[in-house]
């Protein structure tokens, strides 16, 4: 890959992060319109896009996020307020510039030009301003209390051509902020058959008078801070208390405080009487550049770069998402031979030999619990799509809904996260469309005019359960009944119960709709959804009441790659369970099995649990032993007793996909590979309980 071609990848990488940024400041502004702080991330997200954009040819990136940069400029120097319009615009051009990232620029010259005109209507009286000639210097027409002089030092890297950047865009782009005086030092310039045409060889100083704050100034350098030597001080506030103030430090004091002079050579200058700047300049100590940058200054406060960007910028390392699935991909064979050299050592008695291989299973162990940890990201950088679904959703259908999102630092894997979007948008879009009533309708039935949906993730055991909640009109059981016997779904004698009812949704084909729309009515998506999520190890479940609103249940493992998992035996066959789903293990005799399984029952500790013999659940043939193994396991608030042989022990399982073949065999979600290289099949324990359900019923 080119140094072109990886520099254009970096900013798609970046553009990636800033657009969901920007999106997600904005749903936020649209709450708290005053606050200065979404303002400000909004400003900045737009401003490294428009930098990043121009520099790697993305120039009509560039346009646009300059031209709504703009607007928001004026918005937090309160020349603006927050509109509803205003975001509406903001919102399309985010979609526009996305749009671009990853396609082609060709025929959207129009589509641009008039998004642009769109944005420059946003505020009266805008006009256009011409680009100055940086050499004019010309002074700006702003005045007022707020006016701050600074001094600025900007030395950029001799390569910083390489990078696409232009010195003098980034003077320009001062001169924007208000009067500038430029000196541009030249000392460094070598002789001309010595100069490298692709190095510059100019650094300069800016006196700056401007009412805009430090911040404003440095985000003109966002994209050179970590190569470039850059200095933002205030030198003159427009505060004097007496005459001594207002007169400022000397020439000497000045270029002494910048570390333009060594306080030796001032002393030694200043036995001369000729003026200090003629014998600095003439005896070469200075510049002549430096004593008229100098002359300008009215104050001197010295003050470093941000380090805590800088800091930032050094703590975390941007790698590939197949670099990191392939680690984690090994990490699960090491776990694999790590178990297979465990077993061998049992059969060796020889100390040291144990003591190496107990060390290589804490430090597989170690491995595998922070790789996995660097795989799992916040779900709540997914929140924020949801909260434009349902924003631009509602002002579509004319609905009025808050969305409330809780548990947005809840960890799940990368993975998981990514193939979840589409069936939590899925069901977000169904509450919409379905659930929350229209405002009149819901003051009708006594209700507030906006609907709520909360959208809520939480840690259950070895688990994440994320529900999505909405007050609207709930699901009649009876229409769904009347559905399903006009599909031909259910008999009409049939009697199910109200759970049941509502269930039939997953059904493919099945639609409640009255009429075909853009969002639903064709009965397509929900058993999609169901079918995603259980391809994850998931599990989804509804509870609804009519008239008060509904709950989604998605029930999701942590991780798809390597779980803890309790090894089991039913005669010469091993199975896995998951560890965070067993409770505990319990004993019983052959006789009280045999009467455990006639009644479905076992009784643990006074307590009643339905029962599961899973050797006659997988047909396993042998005869059962004079003591069996329960395993009491739990999901969803049910437990279950699963009675097995034998229990060998925990073990790291890395789970492996089953084939075609054996893909939709009910009770099993995947296998693995065991220490002696036999394959040991990983039980459903949902699909377990569910089927001890029905047999109940």
């Amino acid at each position: 890959m080119s140094r072109e071609e990886q520099m254009k990848q970096a900013f798609l990488e970046e553009a990636s992060d800033l657009l969901p940024e920007l999106e997600d400041a904005l749903l936020s502004l649209e709450d708290s319109p005053q606050d200065i702080e979404l303002i400000n991330r909004v400003f900045r997200a737009l401003h490294t896009l428009k930098g990043s954009g121009n520099m790697f040819g993305y120039e009509n990136i560039g346009r646009l996020s300059h031209e709504i940069e703009t607007i928001f400029d004026k918005i937090r120097n309160d020349e603006l307020d927050i509109t509803k319009l205003i975001l509406d615009v903001t919102f399309r051009t985010k979609d526009q510039i996305q749009q671009m990232l990853y396609s082609s620029e060709e025929g959207q010259d129009s589509i641009i030009d008039n998004l642009i005109q769109e944005i420059k209507h946003l505020a009266p009286g805008q006009e256009v301003k011409e680009e100055q000639d940086i050499s004019e210097n010309k002074p700006s027409q702003e005045s007022g209390e707020n006016l701050r002089i600074y001094r600025i030092r900007f030395k950029p890297p001799r390569d910083i051509f390489h990078t696409g950047t232009d010195p003098l865009s980034l003077l320009s782009e001062l001169q924007e902020l208000g009067s500038a005086y430029i000196v541009a030092h030249i000392e460094d310039l070598p002789d001309l058959e010595d100069i490298e045409p692709e190095k510059c060889y100019t650094w300069w100083d800016i006196i700056l008078s401007t009412d805009k704050d430090k911040n404003a100034i440095l985000d003109v350098f966002i994209f050179v801070e970590d190569d470039s030597e850059i200095t933002v001080q205030i030198i003159d506030e427009g505060s004097y208390t007496d005459e001594e103030e207002i007169a400022y430090k000397r020439l000497g004091e000045i270029l002494v405080e910048r570390g333009d002079l060594s306080p030796t050579s001032l002393q030694q200058i200043l036995f001369s009487k000729k003026p200090l700047g003629e014998i600095l300049t003439d005896s070469g100590v200075v510049s002549d550049e430096t004593v008229q940058s100098a002359l300008m200054e009215q104050s001197a406060v010295r003050e470093r770069r941000q380090e805590k960007k800088q800091q930032e910028s050094v703590s975390s390392l941007r790698i590939p998402a197949q670099k990191l699935d392939k680690l984690v991909d090994l990490v699960g064979e090491l776990v694999i031979a790590q178990a297979r050299l465990s077993q061998i050592v049992n059969t060796v008695e020889n100390q040291e030999i144990q003591e190496i291989a107990e060390e290589v299973e804490r430090l597989s162990s170690e491995l595998r619990d922070n790789t996995l940890g660097i795989r799992m990201l916040p779900i709540g950088t997914s929140f924020g799509r949801f909260r434009r679904v349902v924003r631009d959703l509602s002002s579509e259908l004319g609905k009025e809904i808050n969305l409330i999102t809780e548990g947005s630092e809840t960890e799940l894997d990368k993975t998981v996260i990514e193939k979840l979007n589409d069936p939590l948008i899925h069901l977000l879009r169904n509450s919409i469309d379905h659930g929350i009533e229209d405002p009149e309708g819901r003051e009708q039935e006594g209700k507030p005019r906006q609907g709520t949906i909360t959208l809520t993730a939480m840690h259950a055991g070895g688990n994440v359960v994320i529900s999505i909640q909405d007050d609207g009109k709930g699901i009649d059981p009876e229409i769904m009944r009347q559905k399903g016997i006009e599909k031909g779904i259910i008999s009409l004698e049939a009697e199910m119960k109200e759970k049941d009812l509502i269930g039939l949704i997953f059904t493919p084909g099945f639609s409640t709709a009255e009429q075909v729309s853009d969002l639903s009515g064709r009965g397509v998506g929900m058993d999609v959804v169901k079918n995603n999520i259980e391809a994850l190890r998931g599990s989804v479940e509804i509870e609804s009441n009519k008239g008060e609103g509904t709950s989604i249940y998605v029930k999701l493992p942590l991780t798809l790659a390597i779980i803890d998992g309790l090894q089991v035996q039913i005669q010469d066959e091993v199975f896995v369970l998951p560890l965070s789903v067993v409770e505990e293990c319990i004993e019983l005799t052959k006789e009280e099995a045999q009467k455990s399984k006639e009644q479905c029952f076992v009784k643990v500790r006074g307590e009643i649990v339905p029962y599961l013999s899973t050797r006659e659940l997988f047909s396993v043939p042998g005869k059962t032993p004079d003591i069996v193994q329960v395993v009491i396991v739990s999901s969803n608030r049910s437990q279950v007793g699963l009675e097995v042989d034998h229990i060998i022990g925990h073990y790291q399982t890395v789970i492996k996909s089953l084939s075609k073949v054996y893909r939709n065999v009910q009770g099993l979600s995947g296998a693995t590979v065991r220490g002696d290289g036999s394959m040991a099949l990983i039980l459903d324990v949902d699909n377990l309980i569910q089927k001890v359900e029905k047999n109940i019923q």
